[in-house]
């Protein structure tokens, strides 16, 4: 919420941008700390049957006010259309979507690119989850996509045999990808350790990590300690609440994890590393209600 005075200068502010032709920033900086969302947060929303989440996410993104995106794929992809458990009809769809990702025109995502800013959005991540069934063209479509996007970088939940695939293509587009973490500790060929992000690490100089904060406490590790300790390997963080020992997600501030201390530490250190808020809990309200509500968490533990 804006006070009369800060809506006056944010209105005055757009007014001149378009006069300058030049396009508005939200700017969901606070106290030094970049402010922004993972998209997945929204990813109940309703979208238009053919069409893909931009216009929906961007009104979103507005509405909370923040002006930093982590881009989820799935929601730009075209949606599959078979029913459950129907195998064939899913291999189906999975030849299309795989049609698609390597024959789509750059410029239509750069076109996406274009309507976030236009509303004063950047996407700083795009989230392409490589998978064990992406064939080579998929993987290195993925850092194209994300460059027409205007990433900076891929953020991928994916696995230690998989990123091994990655790596060549990661080193050929000099771009960084940050794999993510979940909390199933069991199989050492998911991200969930410390010791896990050290793997995928010393494959290539261009790996890095995307720490999910309420997995990694649900894994039963402190994310304020391994923050202290790698920030300078993180790119960026998904902030979300979850108990111990594989706890479920909770509205912010009734789990273990600590979200305020972590915040803290981005907010004195001043570290180049972007706080995404991930809804994921089940709340009562809409997901942009949801969101806010987070928002209003993150600037009151950054206060």
């Amino acid at each position: 919420m804006y006070t009369r005075r800060e809506f006056g200068a944010v209105a005055l502010g757009g007014l001149a941008a378009q006069r300058l032709g030049t396009p508005p920033v939200i700017d969901s900086t606070v106290n030094g700390v970049r402010l922004g969302a993972q998209s997945y947060s929204f990813r109940a929303l309703p979208r238009t049957p053919g069409a893909d989440a931009t216009d929906s996410l961007v009104k979103a993104f507005v509405e909370v006010g923040l002006g930093d995106c982590e881009l989820w794929s799935p929601q730009i992809e075209p949606q599959g259309t078979a029913p459950r458990g129907n195998a064939a009809a899913a291999a189906q769809d999975r030849e299309a979507l795989r049609a698609w990702r390597v024959s789509t025109p750059l410029d239509h995502f750069r076109a996406i690119s274009k309507t976030f800013a236009s509303a004063g959005i950047t996407i700083s991540a795009f989230n392409y989850s490589f998978a064990a069934n992406f064939s080579d063209q998929e993987i290195d479509r993925g850092f194209e996509m994300a460059k027409a996007l205007g990433a900076g970088i891929i953020t991928a939940s994916t696995t230690l045999d998989v990123a091994r695939r990655v790596a060549p293509f990661a080193e050929k587009h000099r771009m960084v990808v940050a794999v993510h973490n979940h909390s199933n500790t069991t199989d050492p060929n998911e991200f969930a350790t410390p010791e896990s992000f050290d793997a995928a690490m010393r494959l290539s100089k261009y790996f890095k990590v995307n720490l999910d904060i309420g997995h990694f406490t649900a894994a039963n590790y402190d994310p304020v300690v391994y923050l202290r300790t790698h920030h300078d390997s993180i790119t960026n963080l998904h902030i979300k609440d979850r108990k111990k020992a594989q706890g479920d997600n909770v509205p912010w501030g009734t789990g273990d994890t600590p979200i305020r201390e972590v915040l803290q530490l981005l907010k004195r250190e001043r570290w180049p590393i972007r706080a995404h808020v991930e809804y994921e809990y089940r709340g009562a309200g809409s997901p942009i209600d949801e969101v806010k509500q987070c928002v209003a968490y993150a600037k009151q533990a950054l206060a």
